[in-house]
């Protein structure tokens, strides 16, 4: 259900969030969420949940250390990273497709240097605990990443279920991986190739994005993100202020400003 808001100088804002909380979708392996009602009201007189999860679900932003040691955790990220005007764009794919440079560099509204980026894929229409989403989902690799890199992209979000594609991740014979090898004859099958031809190194796309390009990634991206997709928008999107922080949990904001009356540059 969309959720816009519309201020009183004609400025319409929208949530580019998933929902977060008790039984919400879950990455494979990632130990559940547990949430738990601490202090209600008949008994307490008010009302408090105790939470015990990691970060690392639904609608969030991961830190460089989060993939290589010795990295800046999520607050060396410098804020201006968090607020400015970028796009979103549309790019349809299906079963274990590729976001590729090619793509990035035809999208539209034309992606700038400086801009927030929010990527469309379909996939956020599909977000709960299946294969589907979670093993099965399109995403980026090193190409696309480097791209964004060398156009110098403030910040990027992904309608999907990580900032790299699944075969780049320890779901196949990566990292701590296979926890799912069963995706790697599958792969095979679905594209005459072994995955590791296709994506030989591990989350390559989360280290050339952060580690060496410095720019924030977002995760699982979603709530009103087709009502803005192909526009122009005013983003904003912040991470708590967590010392050794190694991802948290975002909302993420879209303005529209149909009349043009407000823009906030893509500078420091």
């Amino acid at each position: 259900m969309m959720n816009e808001t519309i201020s009183k100088d004609g400025v319409k804002l929208y949530n580019l969030s998933q929902p977060w909380g008790h039984h919400m979708p879950e990455w494979p392996s990632t130990p559940a969420i547990n949430v738990r009602v601490k202090k209600f009201h008949a008994k307490d007189g008010y009302y408090m949940n105790e939470v015990d999860a990691i970060m690392h679900r639904g609608t969030h932003m991961d830190a460089p250390i989060h993939v290589t040691e010795n990295t800046p955790d999520i607050m060396g990220y410098p804020l201006w990273r968090f607020f400015g005007t970028g796009v979103a764009i549309s790019i349809p794919k299906g079963k274990w497709g590729v976001i590729t440079a090619e793509d990035l560099e035809n999208a539209h509204p034309k992606i700038q240097e400086g801009d927030i980026v929010m990527i469309n894929t379909g996939m956020h229409h599909k977000f709960a605990d299946t294969d589907e989403y979670f093993a099965y989902s399109p995403g980026i690799y090193r190409e696309g990443a480097q791209w964004l890199v060398d156009k110098k992209v403030k910040m990027v979000g992904y309608d999907v279920q990580a900032n790299d594609h699944p075969m780049a991740t320890k779901l196949i014979e990566h990292g701590l991986g296979p926890s799912h090898p069963h995706l790697i004859e599958e792969y095979k099958e679905y594209f005459g190739r072994d995955p590791m031809e296709d994506f030989p190194d591990w989350e390559a796309a989360h280290k050339t994005l952060m580690v060496h390009g410095g720019i924030p990634g977002i995760e699982n991206v979603g709530g009103d993100l087709d009502a803005v997709t192909g526009k122009r928008c005013t983003f904003s999107c912040f991470p708590w202020r967590w010392d050794g922080g190694d991802g948290c949990a975002v909302r993420i904001l879209a303005a529209v400003d149909p009349e043009q009356k407000f823009r906030f540059g893509n500078g420091q």
